[in-house]
């Protein structure tokens, strides 16, 4: 159907009214959702005397204050399940490697463990350092090698800049 005069003034009758596009598409009756919105959008119409949906209270409730905690805590360990009464194999304990690096595995890699990879990934070998982490994903050690500072850049010189312009020469 198209749009005629009779079913313009309609459609700015019930859009000044708050009517949606969607309500408006199903009175007219021929036309979509889209077809509204674009033929409003066309014909500049912008303000409503009512919005389509109820505005939300602007007020919020404050939220209850959370205390800072005062110290980090230590790690969480993961609680071993109980004994069943089968003779399942227990697994090995959860371990944080504070004694040497290299004794965690993807299993057993907790949130404050660092991640630093030992080994070949493709490897039965393959573990993670395992050390407490400070500050992210690393230890002291590790995080020495990952964040080194940014070198100086040297200032260019004449030799410097005769050498890049040989390159366009």
């Amino acid at each position: 159907m198209g749009w005629t005069d009779e079913r313009v003034e309609t459609l700015k009758k019930l859009w000044q009214d708050g009517l949606s596009a969607s309500q408006i598409a199903k009175q007219l009756g021929g036309v979509t959702r889209n077809a509204v919105i674009g033929k409003v959008h066309r014909l500049g119409l912008s303000g409503r005397a009512a919005p389509s949906k109820p505005a939300r209270p602007a007020f919020k409730a404050p939220r209850p204050h959370r205390p800072a905690a005062a110290a980090p805590s230590a790690p969480r360990r993961i609680a071993e399940p109980a004994p069943t009464p089968m003779s399942a194999p227990t697994p090995p304990p959860v371990r944080y490697a504070e004694e040497a690096p290299g004794s965690a595995t993807v299993l057993t890699l907790g949130a404050h463990m660092c991640k630093w990879p030992i080994g070949d990934p493709a490897s039965e070998g393959f573990t993670f350092c395992g050390r407490r982490a400070t500050d992210g994903p690393y230890c002291v050690e590790h995080a020495r090698v990952a964040y080194q500072p940014a070198q100086a850049k040297k200032k260019s010189g004449a030799n410097e800049l005769a050498r890049s312009l040989r390159r366009y020469i």
